[in-house]
């Protein structure tokens, strides 16, 4: 089964996925891949001129979301049994999400997102603005989503709904096995 996680910017996917690998998920982050073939002080120049130009942020996707595609593809591809899920962000922009069995969305408020932005990684509001003015509304993506988790409240309001979902992943996954069992 291909799980995914999707979510808006600073909803708390990082944390939730935590909590999954501390469940025994295997996880892999879009934004990982992305950190891993694009330098740190690279991203951040490039944030400067991509959050303020759409057809700049278009050309670069053009030349990432591909690398990413493929480093999913080869996790999902990989031999192994375990539960696997894959962190894409930006999963309905792309317009990945036919290749997913169960998608999970997690949703935070505006505000919520904003306050996060601006207290952890230290952008004016403005800044945060931008960057969920970039992405579809995290309402929209919930909205597509076969399951929503709510963060707009403590880390462990957040690791109860990590169990919520991965209760929710393993009845998919049953139900996927079984649906392939019988398709044999």
């Amino acid at each position: 089964m291909r799980a995914c996680l999707t979510g808006g910017i600073a909803c708390g996917k990082s944390l939730l996925s935590q909590y999954l690998i501390e469940s025994g998920v295997d996880v892999v982050d879009a934004d990982d891949v992305v950190h891993s073939i694009i330098p740190d002080e690279e991203r951040k120049r490039l944030a400067k001129i991509v959050f303020g130009d759409a057809g700049a942020r278009r050309a670069l996707e053009a030349k990432v979301h591909p690398v990413v595609r493929e480093r999913i593809d080869a996790f999902f591809s990989a031999p192994g049994d375990g539960l696997r899920l894959a962190v894409v962000p930006l999963l309905f922009e792309c317009g990945w999400e036919g290749s997913f069995d169960v998608i999970g969305c997690i949703a935070s408020s505006r505000e919520t997102q904003i306050s996060r932005m601006m207290a952890s990684r230290g952008y004016s509001r403005e800044e945060a603005e931008a960057r969920i003015a970039a992405q579809m509304p995290v309402e929209e993506k919930a909205a597509r989503a076969d399951f929503i988790i709510r963060n707009d409240a403590t880390p462990a309001d957040l690791r109860m709904e990590a169990k919520r979902f991965l209760d929710f992943l393993m009845r998919r996954r049953r139900d996927f096995q079984k649906t392939g069992i019988e398709n044999v």
